[in-house]
């Protein structure tokens, strides 16, 4: 098995990648939609159908998806033999991020649901703060990965 691990690494990696581009452009985007949606909606009720239609195929067509990819390929990289010293803090802060970044995908995922149900609470502000949560994350995520601390 070990071998079998270290024979699709290269491959695994490279799908992990794709997957987190993926699962960030969703991050970064779905926020900035709900943003439109609390803004415009007010001004052209007609649009709130479009919104639910981009918000929702954004969601399941390319953010779960690429979700669980990322996870998928992140364990069977974290299962790789001899590739993450663990008596460092690099896999530990990794890891919490990349649960915060989960956190987070679920929690755009019960805004929606709230839009869904006319029960949208935010403001258009407080979708651009929650903005960047991502960012801080995904910062944390390269810099552990990169510099091995």
């Amino acid at each position: 098995m070990t071998d079998f691990l270290w024979l699709i690494y290269p491959w695994s990696k490279t799908i992990h990648i794709l997957a987190v581009i993926s699962w960030m452009a969703g991050l970064f985007y779905l926020p900035r939609l709900y943003v439109y949606h609390v803004e415009r909606v007010s001004e052209v009720p007609a649009a709130e159908p479009i919104f639910f239609t981009m918000e929702e195929k954004l969601m399941k067509v390319i953010m779960r998806p690429a979700m669980i990819t990322a996870w998928i390929f992140g364990l069977i990289m974290v299962a790789t033999p001899g590739l993450i010293d663990w008596s460092l803090i690099w896999p530990w802060t990794k890891g919490a991020s990349v649960l915060g970044m989960t956190w987070f995908h679920g929690w755009l995922e019960q805004r929606r649901r709230a839009f869904l149900a006319t029960d949208n609470a935010l403001t258009g502000r407080q979708y651009r703060m929650m903005n960047e949560v991502p960012t801080v994350l995904m910062v944390v995520i390269v810099a552990s990965v990169i510099f091995k601390f």
